[in-house]
């Protein structure tokens, strides 16, 4: 008997059928841990891979008996959602491209256009919108994530007239406030150069000066990072905070090649070979790949030590771990009974259903639970600063100095540790020092930004195996509005300071001196970012000749660790030397171990490049009672004389130049 032939209709519903349930079994690995998802994801590619090439073979007998244009784009959205994922479990960059291309090209075909007769079809036309505008956030295509905006509220509102009862809307409407509110907060950078590591601006690897040998100690490289934040009403879109969208773009290489080169819809399928395409020559094979990366958005405390214990336990003999908590020090208990205190501005509440996921695959939990409406109070508001105990009198000039911007904190502020949770189990949702010394055992590079970042100088001294390097944030740092009051963090408005400071230091610098990058040229203003990047990776050239502690010169081999080190210097350097915060110990960032006095705050290096750019922004006298040296003023002078030299531009002043340059930071669309 002759095999049944089964007919166009019936194998396309049946790769349809295979493809759906080979999405879904992906949701049953975790996000973390290098388990078998990699097998899994490969075979949900071939599936997809083989529906893609089916439907366009049979596309007019497919559309004749009844496929819709909505179905098409449903395909190519899940394509576009593998990719995605693919990139989180990856950090590789082609995966991020390839999931832009099907989620552009949905858009430029319009295959969710008419979907306004039926409610569950117009929620995938939202998903998709909302899925699309992060892919263009990571890809800092800034004028289509304009566009998609302005797409998804008149989307949103159509979608509300339309299904006024039994929907979602007020949620999606939520979901337009907060990309509003994200936008708003972030832009600034739309002036300034990429957050990545970018070799238009920052070294080549190749060319960094070799580490310091270590007896019996290998050179280590950044092979892993945990991005975690947990701030009540923080600035964030979905599951994507402003503080962890800048650190991850600051622990990846800026992407070249044809990755922002227009591609034709031929490049558009995935290979009929099953296998996962990506785009090509997209990466500088020089380059080492991106560290992988762990981005948890308000995790638990078993969650976020879970994945640093899978981290750990997979590091490389030559790896070190980047842990990167950016989180409160006061109980949400704390901070709910002082409400009434404080103007909590116009955040929006989270809702009890969750609309659009980042992870739509991987999730640590369910990305619906619920969390309660409670709002953050600055810290700075609510923390009794006593006084620092004085460094003493027979201490050495050196002593001293170092004692001042490494000082011990004061007692009785804030709590033991961070918080991550709601209200309910205060001490459960504690993140104590001690929970994190049981991973000391391999090497880590842990960035606290919170007031309460100092408890966590207990972890010197008391590692259990490799000495840990910390960057804390300040306790307090004043950067107040006219008539406003001074807070710690403005997480709530425009991100925190510290990691502005290490993912956008010059931007930083700005408004610390309540300036801004568009009141120059943006021919000079770019101009002044590859001065700035240039002088201040020199101070990577001084560590390098400076005798340091072991536990730095492992790690300056890392063009990103070495990069976040000499931002740190630089961001101590403005607290340290601007007249409204010097000699105040709770604004200035600590490090541990302790970096050489060469590039102290006061040292002349250091102070050089204050003075270069306050003098830029047009802000000397912040500064002035400070850099007042005039060897560095002459010094300066002959900068300023060799950069107008070599840029036809005169670094001396703040005023625009004759020419501008044409903005080719964004990527044209593709056709």
């Amino acid at each position: 008997m002759a095999p049944r032939v089964h007919s166009t209709s019936e194998e396309y519903r049946a790769l349809v059928d295979k493809a759906y349930n080979k999405f879904a079994r992906l949701r049953e690995f975790p996000a973390y841990g290098r388990n078998k998802w990699d097998f899994y994801f490969h075979k949900a590619f071939q599936v997809y891979s083989k529906l893609w090439k089916f439907q366009q073979d049979n596309r007019v007998k497919l559309l004749e008996m009844g496929l819709k244009r909505w179905e098409i784009g449903e395909i190519a959205s899940r394509i576009g959602q593998l990719y995605y994922n693919y990139y989180l479990r990856t950090s590789d960059s082609k995966f991020l491209i390839e999931s832009y291309i099907f989620y552009q090209a949905i858009q430029s075909r319009e295959y969710f256009k008419e979907l306004d007769k039926d409610a569950a079809l117009a929620n995938k036309q939202l998903r998709y919108t909302a899925r699309f505008i992060v892919i263009c956030l990571l890809l800092n295509r800034r004028e289509t994530v304009q566009l998609l905006v302005r797409q998804l509220r008149s989307l949103v509102d159509e979608y509300a007239r339309t299904f006024s009862e039994g929907t979602d809307a007020k949620d999606w409407k939520i979901v337009v406030q907060e990309i509003g509110r994200f936008m708003k907060a972030d832009g600034a950078c739309e002036t300034s150069r990429s957050l990545r590591y970018c070799l238009l601006y920052d070294p080549h690897p190749s060319i960094i000066s070799s580490v310091h040998k270590v007896e019996g100690k290998k050179p280590l490289h950044l092979k892993d990072s945990i991005l975690a934040s947990y701030y009540h009403h923080e600035v964030k879109f979905s599951e994507l905070t402003l503080d962890t969208f800048r650190m991850l773009q600051a622990l990846e290489w800026e992407p070249s090649g044809s990755l922002f080169k227009a591609r034709t819809d031929s490049s558009m399928g995935i290979g009929a070979s099953g296998g996962i395409g990506v785009s090509e020559d997209i990466s500088d094979p020089s380059l080492p790949p991106n560290p992988h990366k762990y981005i948890l958005y308000r995790p638990t405390v078993q969650e976020l030590l879970l994945v640093l214990a899978t981290a750990c336990d997979e590091l490389p003999c030559d790896g070190i771990a980047l842990l990167y908590i950016s989180a409160s020090g006061r109980s949400g208990r704390s901070l709910s009974m002082s409400m009434s205190t404080q103007d909590l501005g116009e955040a929006p509440q989270p809702s009890k259903k969750g609309v659009v996921s980042l992870t739509p695959t991987l999730s640590l939990k369910n990305a619906n639970s619920y969390v309660p409406h409670t709002e953050v109070i600055p810290d700075a508001e609510i923390a009794v600063v006593d006084e620092f105990e004085k460094t003493p009198s027979t201490a050495t000039n050196t002593k001293e100095i170092r004692a001042k911007y490494s000082p011990s904190e004061p007692r009785g502020v804030g709590s033991p540790g961070l918080w991550l949770g709601s209200k309910r189990s205060p001490g459960f949702n504690f993140l104590y020092p001690i929970d994190i010394l049981p991973f000391t055992r391999r090497p880590l590079f842990i960035i606290i930004d919170s007031a309460n970042s100092f408890v966590f100088e207990s972890i010197i001294g008391e590692e259990r195996g490799e000495q840990a390097i910390l960057l804390l944030s300040p306790s307090l740092v004043g950067l107040e509005d006219e008539g406003a009051t001074s807070t710690y963090s403005s997480s709530k408005s425009s991100g925190n300071m510290f990691t502005f400071f290490l993912t956008a230091p010059l931007l930083a610098f700005c408004r610390v001196i309540q300036s801004s990058s568009k009141n120059m040229s943006k021919g000079n203003f770019e101009q002044t970012e590859r001065l700035f990047a240039t002088l201040i990776a020199e101070w990577g050239n001084v560590l390098d000749s400076a005798m340091i502690d072991p536990a730095w010169a492992r790690i300056l081999g890392d063009p990103f660790l070495r990069q976040l080190t000499c931002r740190f210097i630089f961001c101590r350097a403005v607290f340290g030397l601007h007249s409204k915060y010097r000699d105040k110990p709770e604004h200035m960032p600590r490090c541990y171990p302790p970096l050489p006095d060469e590039l102290l705050p006061t040292s002349k290096v250091v102070e050089m490049v204050i003075y270069l750019m306050a003098t830029k922004f047009g802000a000397l006298d912040q500064f002035d009672g400070k850099l007042s040296n005039t060897k560095n003023a002459d010094c300066l002078s002959g900068l300023f004389k060799d950069e107008a030299t070599t840029t036809g531009e005169d670094f001396s002043t703040g005023e625009a130049s004759e020419e501008e340059h044409s903005d080719d930071r964004y990527p044209n669309d593709l056709s």
